[in-house]
């Protein structure tokens, strides 16, 4: 049984970094993201009615303001002093899980620092790794390097980029670059997870 995973955290990269399909013969897939804005959501629930899978919430221990500019300046902060946030959900089977999708909003030309935690929590050795992002000009900017940086032994595929503004009218888009990477729709499980973790299927 064949499966896809993606992570995706929301708000406004030795891997190697290529297009190519994607080989999902046994690994498990999982859709995780934490929401501020609603733009990255909306980008992993398209991803997911193509592929399909699971999906889990990255959920940072002390919440993000709620005001833009106040969330700029923490996010600016916790770059600048390489913080990484405390996670209040973990996934306790990863090494299911073959493909993850990393999906985040670009902050300060790179990934939130609460990815960062995500990425640096767990051991995605052997795994494929396929960023997307939500910006509002600079497109993944520094973050597919940076992402490569925290997941060493991590094979990356090249990312999708979509501006905020397009949203909306991404699926096309979405649905194409699935396609390039080989990505067929696959079916959903419903995968326990620990105390105060969030886990649902939506198939």
């Amino acid at each position: 049984m064949s499966y896809a995973f993606y992570v995706y955290y929301y708000r406004s990269q030795g891997c190697s970094t290529s297009w190519r399909k994607i080989n999902m013969k046994k690994g498990l897939t999982l859709s995780a993201y934490f929401s501020h804005s609603g733009n990255t959501r909306e980008i992993a629930h398209l991803i997911h009615e193509y592929v399909g899978g699971d999906v889990f919430e990255i959920v940072s221990v002390d919440p993000y303001p709620s005001d833009y500019d106040e969330v700029v300046e923490q996010a600016r902060k916790e770059l600048k002093k390489d913080y990484r946030p405390g996670l209040k959900t973990k996934v306790e089977n990863m090494d299911s899980y073959d493909v993850v999708f990393v999906g985040y909003p670009n902050w300060w030309g790179t990934i939130p620092m609460p990815v960062a935690t995500f990425l640096s929590e767990y051991d995605f050795s052997g795994k494929t790794l396929v960023p997307f992002c939500t910006h509002e000009g600079s497109a993944l900017g520094r973050s597919v390097a940076d992402i490569k940086g925290l997941c060493p032994q991590s094979t990356i595929l090249e990312g999708l980029p979509i501006r905020g503004s397009d949203v909306k009218n991404a699926k096309n888009k979405v649905s194409g670059w699935l396609r390039e990477l080989g990505m067929k729709k696959q079916k959903s499980q419903f995968i326990p997870l620990g105390k105060n973790q969030v886990m649902k299927n939506v198939a």
